[in-house]
């Protein structure tokens, strides 16, 4: 038996038409349109660079995203858009008609930072410093926003140099918060982020037809793009569970109810609702405790014990189960010991990135067209992105954009999102607006 083996490239899209039934063959957009989203990428990218180490320079916290805001809309207004500002807090969207009617696609870019102190050694690295929680932090794109909101505003000046070929609008959202929250919450149901968004009107005036984002991975290797249809990023739920008991001298613990000892039972059974309640042969799940408080001195047992937590999902009804069993599992497990457990999901969770498999499957031709075939089916990550609130109103299509030169790196050792050393091969900038392009083109273009 003899076997054919083939190139990394090749083999990425055998398996993409595979799973989606495409033909190597398949022309998504049009080729002059093609030819000449390259030409206006390859002409604004420079400056493209240039923003995008600018916006890395000063990073801003979630919600408090003002200077990167203004750069945005300044642009936009350049381009003779109608621009909204402080949508959803900081956000700002910007609509660009076209010389017909037709269908509203969105593109969406997110635009904070996180509380990260960077050790990266660039030569535009941040020394920002901020406000996160109450607390003074230094600040870093250490996930790559910079990037998103570089090749976005790099697409919307593209895509703006292409208006007489478009049948419809383009909406161009630069969202604040994707990273959750800054500052201490007034009202934690209060929505921030995609939810503020949606709240605030950005799916409607005019209605949305569909969405598309991406986000920079350093795992994957410059040049190529992953996506797959269904569910592609997890749930995200933080916790905070209390385990009250009755203070005591560490030499009697008989007098008292130890939540220590408790509390470790909990989160030792909380593993087992994983490994043994769900099913696991439907979607993986996590349950992660990142923080134990208990206790200041080594002869007193606590009153109480305070831990964080997340939940990882890939399926909502998984998602509901899971933090239903959780509950279950750590008030029995206190019980049984005499001691009390207070379960709070701490809200808003981030409901699973799924996919549309329809516009997944419409889409994926251009993916390729735009990438040379380079698109490649890519893993589900227990990351979370509240893009998946897009989701839950209209069909949206979220994909990965490699970021790691592999002639200087192995994408398996870069280092991740959320590194202070994360950085990205800014030569991925080009092919996500080229991508970002053609995907709005090509929607817009279909019946």
């Amino acid at each position: 038996m003899t076997t054919t083996r083939l190139a990394p490239h090749a083999l990425a899209l055998a398996l993409s038409s595979a799973l989606f039934g495409l033909s190597n063959t398949v022309q998504a957009v049009e080729p002059a349109a093609l030819a000449e989203i390259q030409t206006r990428v390859a002409a604004v990218e420079p400056r493209m660079i240039g923003w995008r180490r600018d916006i890395h320079q000063h990073p801003e916290l979630s919600n408090q995203e003002q200077r990167t805001a203004k750069l945005v809309a300044d642009h936009l207004r350049k381009l003779g858009m109608e621009v909204t500002t402080g949508v959803g807090g900081t956000g700002v969207v910007g609509l660009l008609k076209g010389a017909k009617p037709g269908k509203i696609v969105a593109l969406r870019a997110d635009m904070d930072a996180l509380p990260i102190k960077e050790l990266t050694g660039l030569p535009f690295a941040s020394k920002a410093r901020g406000l996160n929680m109450g607390q003074e932090v230094d600040i870093m794109h250490a996930c790559g926003h910079d990037g998103h909101t570089a090749i976005l505003m790099a697409t919307a000046e593209v895509l703006a140099g292409m208006r007489e070929q478009i049948s419809g609008s383009v909406k161009f959202i630069f969202q604040p918060a994707e990273e959750g929250h800054s500052e201490v919450p007034k009202d934690e149901e209060a929505p921030i982020g995609a939810r503020a968004m949606i709240a605030a009107g950005v799916l409607e005036n005019p209605k949305v037809d569909a969405i598309f984002g991406l986000h920079l991975i350093p795992a994957f290797p410059t040049g190529t793009v992953a996506y797959r249809p269904g569910p592609i990023l997890a749930s995200g739920d933080a916790f905070a569970l209390k385990v009250s008991g009755k203070q005591t001298h560490g030499g009697f613990p008989w007098n008292g109810i130890d939540p220590i000892v408790s509390s470790a039972q909990i989160i030792l059974g909380m593993q087992t609702i994983v490994s043994r309640q769900l099913n696991l042969a439907r979607e993986p799940a996590v349950i992660s405790i990142g923080s134990i408080q208990g206790g200041n001195r080594e002869n007193i047992i606590p009153e109480s014990v305070e831990l964080l937590g997340t939940v990882r999902t890939f399926d909502d009804g998984m998602r509901d189960e899971t933090l239903k069993r959780m509950q279950v599992t750590a008030e029995s497990i206190a019980a049984a010991s005499g001691a009390r457990a207070e379960l709070k999901v701490l809200k808003p969770g981030y409901a699973t990135t799924v996919n549309d498999a329809t516009l997944t499957e419409r889409m994926a031709p251009t993916l390729q067209q735009v990438t040379g075939g380079k698109a490649i089916t890519a893993p589900k990550l227990s990351a979370s992105e509240d893009f998946s609130a897009y989701q839950q109103k209209v069909p949206g299509l979220f994909f990965f954009l490699g970021s790691t030169d592999p002639k200087r790196q192995d994408p398996k050792t870069a280092p991740p999102n959320h590194s202070p050393y994360f950085d990205i091969d800014e030569a991925a900038l080009a092919v996500g607006a080229r991508s970002m392009a053609a995907l709005a083109l090509d929607f817009l273009a279909q019946p």
